[in-house]
């Protein structure tokens, strides 16, 4: 019985792992700029001093799905859908440089430029401050042009430019707070050929629809190993019970 617990044990863990990336993506699926969570099994051998007779299911998140997410149009002058694999540098909650595909840009009363969830966003020499100006637009290379107030409208000058980057040829991953890492702990250099498309932004690369049957798959998983456990059980109490007999 304890091979079959411990192995519907695992599967469950796995279970839940799974129902909890899926949860994500499904509350994340009008965000801007989401990358879907991929969550998948392998098999895990419990080691020992005999032969490796038993294994575990081990389910986790093992990547992100980097498709693109439809760009919609708003004519706001401070969004930006990135193009291609490109990725926007920012600065994580824990001030280490960190990549999102979230362009809504907006600026604080301070005049730093963040994204729409407040991660100050980097540009050529670190986070982007910006001085009162009467009009703001991103280029098409990430440069920033602004006009200063009382300044002539058809003389923009450049500000700064967005810090973009390419994970090609690098190892990043995904963390917990959504944002993109090297995986090494170092920083991605800027890429002089990403670009962006000023006035739009990228959505959620999340099917919503796909997202919930994956949800039913998972918990019919969970439903399976609940009997499966309770199987066990009576397997245990119908071999009890024959101990029992006199003779």
């Amino acid at each position: 019985m304890d091979r079959l617990v411990n192995t519907a044990l695992t599967a469950m863990r796995g279970a839940m792992a799974r129902q909890a990336a899926i949860s994500n993506n499904l509350a994340n699926v009008n965000t801007t700029g989401f990358r879907g969570e991929i969550a998948n099994a392998e098999t895990r051998w419990i080691k020992g001093d005999t032969f490796d007779t038993r294994a575990q299911a081990s389910e986790q998140v093992i990547a992100a799905d980097m498709a693109q997410g439809a760009v919609t149009q708003t004519g706001n002058p401070l969004d930006v859908a990135l193009n291609g694999d490109a990725m926007l540098a920012v600065q994580a909650a824990d001030g280490s440089e960190a990549y999102t595909r979230r362009g809504d840009l907006k600026v604080t009363d301070s005049g730093l430029l963040t994204t729409g969830d407040g991660l100050p966003v980097l540009g050529e020499g670190g986070p982007i401050t910006l001085p009162q100006m009467d009009s703001v637009s991103i280029a098409k290379d990430g440069s920033i042009w602004g006009v200063p107030q009382g300044g002539d409208p058809a003389n923009p000058q450049q500000v700064d430019r967005l810090k973009l980057v390419s994970p090609v040829g690098s190892s990043i991953a995904k963390g917990t707070d959504g944002l993109f890492r090297e995986v090494n702990g170092g920083a991605l250099p800027d890429d002089p050929q990403a670009s962006v498309t000023g006035g739009a932004l990228e959505g959620s690369n999340v099917n919503a629809t796909a997202a919930l049957v994956q949800m039913i798959e998972a918990s019919r998983a969970w439903e399976t190993q609940i009997k499966m456990i309770d199987t066990a059980k009576q397997l245990d109490d119908g071999g009890a019970s024959l101990m029992r007999l006199d003779g």
